[in-house]
C-alpha cells in the first residue's frame, strides 16, 4: 500500500508562492473587464480599445524568448519580482490617467506596451519556478492547485470587476489590479530561491540557440506544441468572435456569459480532480481528453439549445483544465531545470502566434461559408489536431513521476 504524498501547501515556500498567485490572478482576471470599460468610457468607439490591446499583445510575443532566457540565466524570484513591480507601476500609472481624466491614446498605448514586455518575462519564470519550490513527485499536485486557483479567478474576477466598475468606474478597477501586482510582489520577495543552477553563462543568441536545441531534442515537446498551434489557430478566433453571435441566436447575450462561466467551472473541476489523478502516463491522458474542447464548437455549429451548449462547454472546460495540468507537469518533470524557462517560452510563442492569425481569418471565412458551417469545420479540425500527438510513441509513453503514489 502506497503512502500519499503530503500536500505542497505544507511547504512554507510554496504557500508564499500560492498566496502571491492568488492575489495576482484575481487582479489579472479583473483586468480585461476593467480595461475594456475604462477605455470605452474614456474614448469614443472601439478603435482605441483595439489599439491598446494590440500594443500589449505584440511586445509580449516579441519578448517571450528573451523572457525565457532571463528566467534561466538569473534568479527566477528576481525576474518575477521585477516583472510584478513593473506591472503594478504601469497599471497604477494607467489608473492615474483614467482617474484624473488625462487619458490619451498615446499614453495608454505606451503603458500597454510596457505591460506586454513585462508579461513576456513573467510567464516563463512562473513555469520554471515551481520545480524549485516542491519535490518532483509533488509537481502534479502543485500544478493542480495552481490551475484550480487560476480557473477560480477566471470565474470570480470578471464578476468582481463588473461590480467594481458599476459602483465606481474603470479607473478604480484598474487601480485594484495594480495593487494586486504590488501585493503579490511582497509574497514573491520572500521566496527562498537564490538563483538558478550554476552553469556557464554565454551570449544571448547562444542561450536562445541552446534553448531551441533542447526544445527540438525533446520530441514529445515540439509535437504537442505543434498540436497547440493548430488548435489555437482553428479554435480561438471561432470561439471568441463567432461564439457570442451564434449563442445569441439560440439564447441571448446573457447566455454567452453563462457559457463562459460554465466552461470555467469545468476547468476548475478538472484542475481539482487532477490533484489526485496519479496515472502512469499523465501526458497521454491530458492529450486524449483535450479533444473535449471540440464539443462547444460542434454544439455551436449544430445550433443546439442553451442547455446543450452549457453541457458541451462544461465538458470542454474539463478537457482543457486537465490538459493544462498534464502539460505543465510533464514539462517540469522531464525538461532540465536550467533550460525549462527557455523551452517554455518557445512553447508559449509558437502556441500563441496562431491566435491572431485565427482571429483575423474568422470574418472572411464565416462570410464565405457561413458561421455555423465554420464552427463545425473548425471543431473537426480541432479534434484531429488535439489527438494527433498520440500518433507518436514519445507522447504516448512519457512516464509520470508521481504515478506510484496513487
Amino acid at each position: 500500500m502506497t503512502t500519499p504524498l503530503p500536500s505542497p501547501l505544507r511547504s512554507p515556500a510554496f504557500r508564499r508562492f500560492f498566496a502571491g498567485r492568488l492575489v495576482s490572478l484575481l487582479g489579472s482576471a479583473m483586468a480585461p473587464v476593467a480595461l475594456a470599460f475604462a477605455v470605452l468610457d474614456a474614448a469614443p468607439g472601439i478603435t482605441d480599445l483595439g489599439i491598446v490591446l494590440a500594443t500589449r499583445t505584440v511586445p509580449m510575443l516579441a519578448f517571450l524568448l528573451l523572457g525565457g532566457a532571463a528566467a534561466d540565466r538569473f534568479s527566477r524570484r528576481t525576474v518575477l519580482l521585477v516583472a510584478h513591480l513593473g506591472s503594478g507601476l504601469t497599471q497604477g500609472a494607467f489608473a492615474v490617467l483614467l482617474l484624473t481624466h488625462h487619458y490619451t491614446l498615446l499614453s495608454a498605448s505606451a503603458l500597454a506596451l510596457l505591460n506586454g514586455v513585462l508579461a513576456a518575462f513573467t510567464s516563463p519564470a512562473l513555469r520554471g519556478v515551481v520545480p524549485q519550490l516542491v519535490d518532483r513527485e509533488q509537481l502534479r499536485q502543485a500544478n493542480a492547485l495552481l490551475g484550480s486557483l487560476a480557473n477560480a479567478a477566471k470565474i470570480l474576477g470578471p464578476s468582481a470587476a463588473g461590480l467594481l466598475v458599476a459602483a465606481s468606474n474603470g479607473g478604480v478597477a484598474v487601480a485594484a489590479d495594480a495593487a494586486s501586482y504590488l501585493l503579490a510582489a511582497v509574497f514573491l520577495a520572500r521566496l527562498p530561491i537564490a538563483g538558478t543552477a550554476e552553469r556557464p553563462k554565454s551570449r544571448l543568441l547562444a542561450e536562445l540557440r541552446s534553448g531551441w536545441a533542447e526544445f527540438t531534442r525533446q520530441g514529445w515537446v515540439w509535437r504537442v506544441t505543434t498540436a497547440f498551434f493548430l488548435m489555437n489557430l482553428v479554435q480561438t478566433g471561432t470561439w471568441q468572435i463567432l461564439g457570442p453571435q451564434l449563442t445569441r441566436e439560440v439564447s441571448s447575450t446573457a447566455g454567452w456569459g453563462l457559457l463562459l462561466s460554465v466552461r470555467g467551472a469545468g476547468m476548475l473541476l478538472a484542475s481539482a480532480l487532477a490533484y489526485r489523478l496519479a496515472v502512469r502516463h499523465l501526458l497521454r491522458t491530458g492529450v486524449a481528453v483535450s479533444v473535449l474542447g471540440a464539443l462547444p464548437l460542434l454544439a455551436l455549429g449544430a445550433g443546439l439549445s442553451l442547455p446543450a451548449l452549457l453541457a458541451a462547454a462544461f465538458a470542454g472546460g474539463c478537457g482543457s483544465g486537465l490538459a493544462a495540468v498534464s502539460w505543465d507537469t510533464s514539462l517540469q518533470e522531464h525538461v532540465p531545470g536550467e533550460a525549462l524557462s527557455r523551452v517554455s517560452s518557445y512553447d508559449d510563442l509558437l502556441s500563441y502566434l496562431a491566435i491572431p492569425v485565427g482571429q483575423l481569418s474568422v470574418g472572411p471565412l464565416a462570410a464565405a461559408i457561413g458561421g455555423r458551417e465554420l464552427a463545425t469545420v473548425t471543431a473537426l479540425l480541432y479534434a484531429v489536431a488535439a489527438l494527433s500527438p498520440l500518433v507518436f510513441t514519445s507522447v504516448r509513453t512519457l512516464p509520470h513521476a508521481a504515478a506510484r503514489t496513487a
